[in-house]
């Protein structure tokens, strides 16, 4: 007999031994092996969705884990919890891991010997694309926007071009405001046409992986915190506010919807690390009629200004407070994206306690510590604690017992 239910106020609901629920905790559980293809089943409160993918590849390493985090200053009563993406697998790949375990099921699908994506040239989701790629044992082609200054010279093996370039991956680069001009979709169309005049059969890829297929990495991620509250593996009374960094718009459009179509019915705060909130409110709701969610982007997220100086751009502030961070709870944000995330909330709990304090808050680490290489001048004046190790000159057993090397 099923358990009764609980109050509508309760965002967490009792074990459900239904089939259909033992079903969906299976399919959590029991993934395929890695780099093997399965049919997928959407969580039950998704699947009214249209279209729904049919299939996946198991690419990363789920759940990942959920645990406290003892952040300094937080307003009275409010307790904020991270979701470690940053662990999914697959070379620190982070959130990438989910969106292209749908998208490289759709491009072997086709019959694809090779993907196209596009990035800048520190792009987390170009990396984890290459990666991906050589695991299906499928060419990768990335297009990188770089400066006009350095579009003409070797790249070097600088932070997610090491792995890029490790796993055999084709950089083309194109400058700023060539990238600008085309747009990144034309320029994928160009690249696309080229490879098909040579016999190949490319598969395009959108930046970051945001198109409607890739949103379902996160909705699955919604059903995964959904089981991991229901075996109380993290916070058993749920969680009041989700936050995380937007950066191409498909992983806050997954767990905004999730969110908003799962019983747990957090608010989703998406902090923006380019662009301003109306161009994310428009493209999520691109995302979500691609999807038929029959639901406002405005309804079920909140976008918050956070990219300072712009996309990929550090203050000496930002990198002072990931340094901060580090130091304090031993959690190493990016730069790029959930570094400016934090910093963005923090601020914002220091400017408007009341709105936070007693809220319980799933921050979602969505990875990116590869890109940090790119920024170690600007980091290097607040990273110290140094010195030479100094030896006593009075020492009786020196040249005794020599150190060994093996």
């Amino acid at each position: 007999m099923a358990s009764p239910p609980l109050p509508s106020s309760s965002p967490i609901r009792p074990r459900d031994f239904t089939p259909t629920a033992v079903m969906t905790r299976c399919a959590q559980k029991h993934r395929p092996p890695m780099f093997e293809e399965a049919s997928y089943s959407p969580p039950p409160w998704a699947s009214h969705l249209h279209p729904l993918p049919s299939r996946f590849i198991s690419l990363g390493q789920f759940p990942t884990p959920i645990h406290k985090w003892n952040l300094p200053n937080l307003p009275n009563g409010t307790e904020v919890w991270i979701k470690r993406d940053d662990l999914t697998g697959m070379q620190l790949s982070g959130n990438k891991v989910r969106k292209l375990e749908f998208l490289m099921a759709e491009a072997k699908a086709e019959g694809a010997d090779c993907v196209i994506t596009l990035g800048g040239i520190q792009s987390n989701h170009c990396r984890a694309t290459a990666v991906a790629a050589r695991y299906l044992n499928l060419d990768c082609f990335l297009i990188l926007r770089t400066n006009r200054t350095q579009v003409d010279v070797d790249p070097g093996l600088v932070g997610n071009l090491l792995v890029e370039r490790m796993v055999g991956a084709h950089v083309e680069l194109v400058s700023k405001e060539e990238y600008r001009q085309h747009g990144s979709e034309m320029l994928g169309k160009m690249l696309k046409k080229k490879l098909l005049s040579e016999g190949r059969a490319p598969y395009l890829i959108p930046v970051g992986g945001s198109n409607s297929l890739g949103v379902w990495g996160y909705l699955e991620a919604v059903r995964e915190i959904e089981e991991q509250l229901r075996e109380s593996t993290c916070h058993p009374d749920g969680f009041d506010d989700i936050v995380m960094a937007c950066g191409s718009g498909g992983t806050t459009a997954g767990l905004a919807l999730g969110f908003h179509l799962s019983p747990l019915k957090a608010r989703v705060h998406g902090y923006g690390v380019c662009d301003d909130p109306e161009y994310f409110y428009d493209f999520i709701q691109g995302l979500l009629d691609g999807m038929n969610a029959n639901v406002a982007a405005r309804d079920i997220v909140n976008i918050v200004d956070a990219k300072g100086l712009g996309y990929a751009m550090s203050t000496n502030a930002e990198l002072a407070f990931v340094k901060e961070i580090a130091e304090a709870t031993g959690i190493v944000l990016d730069p790029v994206y959930s570094g400016k995330a934090l910093f963005g909330l923090l601020r914002d709990m220091k400017e408007k306690p009341g709105e936070w304090s007693g809220k319980k808050v799933l921050f979602v680490h969505t990875g990116g510590l590869l890109g940090m290489y790119d920024k170690l001048q600007q980091l290097q004046p607040f990273i110290s604690k140094w010195k030479r190790f100094q030896i006593p000159e009075s020492t009786s057993e020196a040249g005794m017992n020599v150190g060994r090397m093996f």
